[in-house]
Order: C-alpha cells, then structure tokens, then sequence
C-alpha cells in the first residue's frame, strides 16, 4: 500500500511547518470578509495557527495574522480561536 502525502502548513505564529489538519485556520474571502474556518475548505486567502495558546497569543501580540490575511482582525474572531483552542483541549 502507498502512504499518503500529508498535507504541511506553515504556522503564522511560531513558523513552524506542521500537518493541516492539526492547525486552525482563518480565512480572507473574496469580499474581505475574515471567518475561522473549521473544515479547512472555505474557499479564500488561508492563515493557519498551531492549536496552542502559547502561538495564538505570540500571533495577536505581534499582529502575524493581520499580516498574513492584509487586514485588521477583530477580538470577535480572536476570541472565536480561544474557544476553539479549549474544544480541542477537552
């Protein structure tokens, strides 16, 4: 049997390459518009995020996600990560 390519990412908090599907990501659409988006499959400008507190506070300190994506992130969409990130904890 042949093994699978695993999709790697880059992380914009500690630019860590890591497997997709272990990273969160936050999606620029067409119109601007900037959402978690939790299937991955959103269709848009793509940032991922380790699923760590540690990296997700490096990012908002240093504004890597509004770097990354070209726009300014509300705390809505940083809290919306928060909850995630203790989802996944559980």
């Amino acid at each position: 049997m042949k093994t699978r390519k695993v999709p790697m990412r880059m992380c914009v908090g500690c630019r860590e390459m890591k497997p997709k599907k272990e990273l969160l990501r936050v999606v620029k659409s067409a119109e601007g518009d900037i959402s978690f988006d939790r299937t991955g499959k959103q269709s848009g400008r793509g940032a991922y995020i380790c699923a760590s507190e540690a990296c997700l506070q490096k990012a908002v300190k240093a504004r890597m996600l509004e770097r990354a994506l070209d726009k300014k992130i509300d705390e809505a969409l940083y809290d919306q990560l928060t909850r995630e990130l203790l989802r996944r904890e559980l």
